[in-house]
């Protein structure tokens, strides 16, 4: 059974992920101001790469509260075998591939 995202992200969660979402709608909204301005491209990829940062940190909370409301809620599953998941996915996405 699918969850509606309105519905299953509520609080807290919802909070924090609108927010990292309008930090990352202003660095794509500083980036195109930067092209406008001729900056130069070690300042534009920096910027670049923090929207890129922010949209993969919102990817994370989301999968994150996915797993846990949509995926694993009726599963008997012990709490730590939960917590390796979310550790595992914390490590793909510190060190996986861009």
């Amino acid at each position: 059974m699918s969850i509606h995202m309105s519905a299953a992200l509520e609080g807290h969660d919802s909070k924090k992920l609108q927010d990292r979402l309008a930090r990352v709608e202003g660095q794509i909204r500083g980036l195109r101001k930067m092209l406008e301005e001729d900056r130069c491209c070690e300042e534009v990829l920096t910027q670049l790469l923090a929207a890129r940062s922010g949209l993969e940190q919102a990817g994370l909370l989301l999968l994150d509260h996915h797993l846990e409301e949509c995926v694993l809620s009726s599963a008997s599953l012990a709490p730590e075998s939960v917590e390796k998941i979310r550790e595992t996915l914390r490590l793909w996405s510190r060190y996986g591939p861009a």
